[in-house]
């Protein structure tokens, strides 16, 4: 199985799960573990799939990332209540599924458009914007919202893929370099509490008393 492949079905996997965590965290049904499973799981591609005029969308296509998503939803359903901390899991859970997916969007963008800029946009697109509808729906803070480095982390993971790839590695190689160099970024990130510098404005002060 080509690599590519293999990083396509783990980041659906991983990111399914992610979001059967945060239903779990709500204490919601099968349902609602199965809808935030596959919207986490999909969410990404979709939006990358629309971007670059790709019809119908993967998951249209190929109903299977549907059946992973779903499955992995079932399982956690009755086994996520076993993990001590959802949280911790999720979070790191997440850096796996996003590392896996930028370097999966990067490969679509450049094939699809040979452009080196449009390949870190879809890369970074592709691996967070199924983790923020998660956030958004889950009534949970968003990843994006986190101190910590993220969508850097995608990018990163992307620019390392693409130019590997440029420079005339090998499709596996690349591919490797790209995730394990997203996953350090964010890793890092999380177990260190590396963050970009901030602006120093002061904070936005409420509507009501500016009008």
């Amino acid at each position: 199985m080509p690599i590519l492949e293999i990083l396509d079905y783990a980041g659906i996997a991983v990111f399914a799960a992610t979001g059967a965590l945060s239903a779990s965290r709500k204490q919601l049904d099968i349902i609602g573990y199965v809808f935030l499973a596959c919207v986490t799981a999909i969410g990404g591609g979709t939006m990358r799939d629309v971007v670059l005029g790709a019809t119908p969308v993967f998951w249209v296509a190929s109903p299977i990332y549907l059946l992973i998503s779903t499955a992995v939803a079932i399982v956690l359903f009755f086994t996520a209540h076993l993990f001590q901390s959802r949280y911790r899991v999720l979070v790191w859970l997440d850096a796996v599924g996003m590392a896996a997916y930028c370097v999966m969007g990067a490969a679509k963008g450049f094939a699809a458009s040979g452009s080196f800029t449009v390949a870190l946009v879809t890369g970074a697109l592709t691996a967070t914007f199924g983790g923020v509808l998660r956030d958004i729906l889950a009534g949970e803070p968003s990843v994006l919202l986190r101190p910590e480095i993220y969508v850097t982390a995608a990018l990163c993971g992307s620019f390392v893929f693409v130019l590997a790839s440029w420079v005339g590695l090998p499709q596996s190689a690349a591919s490797v370099l790209g995730f394990l160099s997203a996953f350090a970024v964010r890793g890092g990130a999380l177990y260190y509490g590396w963050q970009l510098p901030r602006g120093k404005a002061l904070p936005g002060r409420d509507p009501d008393d500016v009008l």
